[in-house]
């Protein structure tokens, strides 16, 4: 059995409902765990450091990169996020489906690391609905909506190079969709 199977990749812009597919993915099948990234972004109202990331200074993180503690990174919108490495071999080893939720950059990464991972992307429903999103969240500036806005046209781009594409236009089927997927690469193995 190739316990790279075991790794799914998640990536979209930002606002696509990445978070919130795969939490609703793990309440209806709950055998799921989700990577916990490491960022250098403000923690934002309602987060939890080891939740939902590991909140650092530019300097830890840095230094994690240069341990080789980190899988993959990126920057986006002047802040970084990366991918602990024990955050995925532990749970590989362990045959326990893990998921990240990451940029398109890091996807391609982990793909060439891990090459029988799953990898998806996730659509919005439309632009207009992504842009509804991100200004109903209320946690961004508008510079930072427009930056995400202008990112998230970059990235859709990459879409086709991920082995699945979904549209979240429904938040149950699509996390019904992305379990089914992950469900069958498992069973191949």
């Amino acid at each position: 059995m190739n316990k790279q199977r075991y790794l799914l990749v998640l990536s979209g812009p930002s606002g696509c409902g990445k978070d919130t597919v795969t939490r609703r993915m793990k309440e209806l099948y709950g055998n799921i765990e989700v990577s916990v990234s490491a960022t250098t972004r403000e923690m934002r109202d309602g987060e939890q450091e080891g939740i939902d990331y590991y909140y650092m200074s530019v300097a830890q993180f840095q230094d994690m990169i240069a341990r080789n503690e980190i899988l993959e990174h990126t920057c986006y919108c002047g802040n970084y996020y990366g991918t602990p490495r024990a955050e995925v071999e532990k749970r590989i080893d362990k045959s326990t489906t893990v998921v990240l939720v990451i940029e398109v950059e890091g996807g391609e990464n982990i793909k060439k690391m891990y090459p029988e991972c799953t990898t998806v992307f996730l659509k919005p429903a439309s632009f207009e609905a992504l842009e509804n999103r991100l200004r109903s969240r209320g946690t961004d500036s508008e510079e930072s909506i427009q930056k995400r806005l202008t990112r998230a046209k970059e990235e859709l781009v990459y879409a086709d190079r991920y082995d699945y594409t979904l549209v979240n236009d429904d938040l149950d089927t699509c996390a019904r969709q992305l379990y089914r997927i992950l469900s069958d690469r498992q069973a191949d193995c």
